[in-house]
């Protein structure tokens, strides 16, 4: 699959220069994986205790470390399928994570909506992340649709942070990470069926 210009650009200016930075000073690829998880739930418990703006920091930081453990593996050549298991295990954790600090904070207010909304979150990314994982066990590359990972966690982590001073943006995110998960599952869906056939 061709990368995008963007995403040759971050890799080029951004993941390759700071994995090469991590992995002289002595990282592993699953140490930085563990990081991210740490940031996560670092992130979750912020954002369940109502401070917005650090829980989005901390969880684009998180995120950050998730885009460069894989890169620290391919240049340093320790890939394993331990480590891609680990990372896979990871973002499954981190994701949920943060959606559970935000149901947290949602029972406590209390709003229902913004608990429902949490949820269902939580459940379209689980669903765009299974049906990826059973294309794999069916050997269809199935990383297509509009809304991968990487996007929902920049989408949150920012809506965190403007939810800090605007709260009712924060409901408008999760609204759109649960329509748009719910899309993208959609999508993976009718790819593999397409494949199959």
């Amino acid at each position: 699959m061709k990368m995008s210009l963007w995403r040759k650009l971050v890799s080029a200016y951004f993941e390759e220069p700071v994995a090469r930075l991590l992995a002289k000073l002595g990282f592993s690829p699953n140490s930085i994986t563990i990081l991210g998880l740490v940031g996560a739930v670092v992130s979750s418990y912020l954002a369940a205790e109502g401070f917005f703006l650090a829980a989005g920091v901390v969880m684009l930081i998180a995120g950050i470390l998730d885009l460069l453990d894989g890169t620290v593996a391919r240049i340093t050549d320790r890939k394993t399928r331990f480590g891609a298991l680990l990372d896979s295990t990871v973002d499954r954790v981190s994701e949920a994570s943060i959606l559970f600090g935000l149901a947290v904070f949602y029972m406590r207010e209390p709003n229902i909506y913004g608990v429902l909304l949490s949820y269902f979150g939580l459940v379209g990314s689980f669903m765009v992340s299974y049906v990826r994982a059973r294309a794999g066990g069916l050997r269809i590359d199935c990383e297509i649709g509009i809304f991968p990972r990487p996007t929902r966690v920049a989408l949150l982590g920012i809506g965190l942070i403007i939810g800090q001073w605007w709260e009712p943006l924060l409901l408008i995110v999760l609204v759109l990470i649960s329509g748009l998960t719910a899309v993208t599952t959609l999508q993976r869906i009718l790819h593999v069926r397409n494949e199959l056939e």
